[in-house]
């Protein structure tokens, strides 16, 4: 017969383990093209930290970087069908799904990093939000992506008539595609992990992106001319599968939300510190920095609103936009 205090330590373990069966945890895949201690993968791996503490354990989130998962185009399409459940990923690649979207990714929108935050964390910001939901996702943030300049494996450009007859990979976006055009340049959408062999082999001449994307993916090896035209300040997005966030409770949506932006903060910091470190490896690497003449670039931008601001929506858009101050 076994003693009562034995018989009474095996009924605790066993309520034990039925409760964390009850209790049990749920592990979360979210993707990142970029490189581990980049600052949108810490984003990430900081709202799943929250989110741990906040619902107990409960809820983890595992961040798969380096497109371990696949490239943005793949993944995507992986998080609108719940093969994942949360991704972070650039706002462009949602411009032929979200006609919302297209607003961020216009060339020359923003003024400043301060005018984008202030334009994506208010009611514009949670338009697009609004309208991501149609296309079966759940905007939980935004998140800073810096500026956007040209670099290029051939010789630095100063002003428009540079850019011309070269060729320059671009995100998977028909917004780029004709910005590049519209320059007098040649767009080759492709995806980001071609990118360095295709420069070195001189299937491109080079690219566009932040410093910190140029420092990290080891662009600044192959392409040594990088001209700060900051053509976009384009913001990211951090998404869930939308019927995988409708099955939460209330609750733990809030509790969602709230890590959520609480990891834009964070973000946001890492970010800042990044482009600065980012800037001075590519400095120190020899890279020849130069400054071009913007009017030019937001001149020949004309065309690219004239063919992709067309609908109402947008048009108004584009003017909330300029009047937030």
């Amino acid at each position: 017969m076994l003693h009562y205090g034995k018989l009474a330590a095996a009924f605790s373990v066993a309520a034990s383990l039925m409760a964390g069966t009850a209790m049990a945890q749920t592990v979360l895949r979210s993707s990142d093209t970029h490189p581990d201690g980049y600052p949108t993968v810490e984003g990430v791996k900081y709202f799943g930290e929250l989110l741990k503490e906040r619902t107990d354990g409960r809820y983890e989130v595992e961040v798969y970087h380096s497109a371990q998962l696949g490239e943005e185009k793949d993944t995507i399409e992986q998080v609108r069908s719940g093969v994942l459940e949360l991704n972070r990923i650039s706002m462009a690649p949602f411009n032929g799904t979200v006609k919302e979207s297209i607003v961020p990714a216009l060339p020359y929108i923003f003024r400043s990093e301060e005018h984008m935050h202030k334009v994506m964390d208010g009611a514009i910001g949670d338009q697009i939000k609004t309208a991501f939901e149609g296309a079966g996702l759940v905007v939980l943030a935004f998140y800073d992506a810096g500026s956007r300049s040209f670099y290029n494996r051939q010789k630095p450009i100063n002003s428009v008539e540079d850019m011309k007859g070269l060729k320059f990979r671009v995100i998977q976006s028909d917004i780029f595609v004709d910005m590049v055009a519209a320059l007098g340049a040649n767009a080759t959408p492709m995806p980001y992990g071609e990118v360095y062999s295709s420069i070195e082999t001189g299937v491109i001449d080079g690219a566009e992106n932040n410093f910190p994307s140029y420092d990290t993916a080891k662009h600044y090896e192959v392409a040594k001319y990088l001209s700060l035209d900051e053509h976009t300040i384009l913001p990211e997005v951090f998404v869930m599968n939308k019927a995988a966030f409708d099955k939460l409770t209330p609750e733990d949506q809030a509790i969602f939300k709230e890590a959520a932006t609480e990891s834009v903060a964070k973000q946001r910091e890492l970010w800042a510190a990044k482009v600065g470190e980012s800037r001075k490896i590519v400095e120190a690497a020899g890279v020849e920095i130069t400054t071009p003449e913007k009017q030019g670039f937001i001149d020949a931008m004309a065309p690219v609103y004239a063919k992709h601001v067309t609908d109402p929506v947008l048009i108004k858009m584009v003017e909330d936009v300029k009047a937030v101050q």
